[in-house]
């Protein structure tokens, strides 16, 4: 079976296959666009052989669901599986779906975890599927509402159980709302980080850690489920 990619032409020249069990950080300033290049990365890694488990912190499911039919993917099919924390907290009753599974609250880790392995199980077990993504969409909300011990320790499982699955792990921080210590403490936990940083009015990206150098700074746009790069 081969690796992972991340969509993106020219990283992936670059990167080649992303070894199965990997995990990065995607960090970067507030309003860069990390969640739609979350989206396009998954949807662009869309395959029969592979599956999606995305845990929302900020949007309810439906919406993030939305987005991928938006952009023409049959969601009926496609093997994606959203972990609600929001709409519970917005103190709507909606009842778990066979694409969304509601936990009570960002705050709510156990719940959390619980939810995720349901679809761990489901993807892997039941359907067989060969990969898997684990996408964290965000960190940062989880960490205004836990500590960084009880977030590392519940990180640790599941970075974790993307290696033992040969998956892979995509986790979005927003580095201008935690201290150094803090991000320090979870780069212990990946194998890289996609970083990005604001360049004038635009954004850019590199990846560290997955080869021997980190990848040139490239200046992204992001078009639809298209990531279009232009070197800094």
């Amino acid at each position: 079976m081969s690796g992972y990619s991340l969509g993106i032409k020219e990283l992936d020249e670059l990167l080649g296959d992303i070894r199965e069990g990997t995990n990065l950080m995607m960090i970067g300033p507030p309003m860069s666009r990390k969640d739609d290049l979350l989206d396009a990365i998954i949807f662009n890694s869309q395959s029969p052989a592979g599956s999606a488990i995305i845990v929302s912190t900020r949007e309810p499911g439906e919406r993030v669901l939305g987005w991928f039919e938006d952009y023409g993917l049959d969601t009926s099919t496609a093997d994606i599986g959203i972990v609600d924390c929001v709409t519970k907290t917005l103190g709507m009753g909606a009842a778990d779906t066979e694409k969304i599974k509601r936990a009570s609250s960002p705050v709510d880790l156990t719940g959390i975890g619980v939810k995720i392995s349901q679809f761990f199980e489901e993807m892997l077990i039941k359907k067989k599927k060969q990969q898997v993504h684990l996408c964290i969409n965000s960190l940062s909300t989880i960490l205004m509402y836990s500590n960084i011990q009880t977030v590392f320790r519940f990180l640790h499982v599941f970075t974790g159980r993307v290696k033992a699955a040969n998956g892979f792990g995509l986790y979005v921080v927003e580095d201008e709302m935690h201290d150094a210590q803090t991000i320090a403490t979870l780069k212990q936990l990946f194998d890289g980080m996609i970083e990005i940083k604001a360049v004038g009015d635009a954004y850019a990206m590199r990846v560290v850690g997955m080869t021997s150098k980190p990848t040139p700074w490239f200046e992204y746009a992001i078009e639809g489920t298209d990531i279009v790069l232009k070197k800094t």
